[in-house]
């Protein structure tokens, strides 16, 4: 299965792209391709192959979640520009 031209047109105005003949060339050759290996890969016989989402076997990546002493007040305000009653002033930017 191939893409013509007129496809690529298509789907670009549809897509709202303003792509150069060169572009067009390009992308009409690219995605015919594309089709090609995808019909390749419908051909092949995956009847005995479980569904998978992931290729491999993913384990929690993330590190434990230990309680720890938390940063003291003074630390966390130390950079803070301003200051008021033990949280960070901003400025105000909503009217009324």
């Amino acid at each position: 299965m191939a893409i013509n031209r007129e496809q690529v047109d298509h789907v670009a105005r549809l897509a709202r792209l303003g792509l150069t003949e060169a572009e067009k060339d390009s992308f009409t050759v690219q995605l015919s391709r594309i089709l090609e290996h995808m019909q390749a890969m419908n051909a092949l016989d995956t009847k005995d192959v479980p569904p998978t989402f992931h290729i491999l076997p993913l384990q929690n990546v993330l590190r434990a979640d230990d309680p720890h002493e938390s940063l003291p007040q003074s630390s966390a305000l130390a950079n803070a520009p301003q200051a008021e009653a033990g949280a960070v002033k901003v400025p105000k930017i909503t009217e009324g």
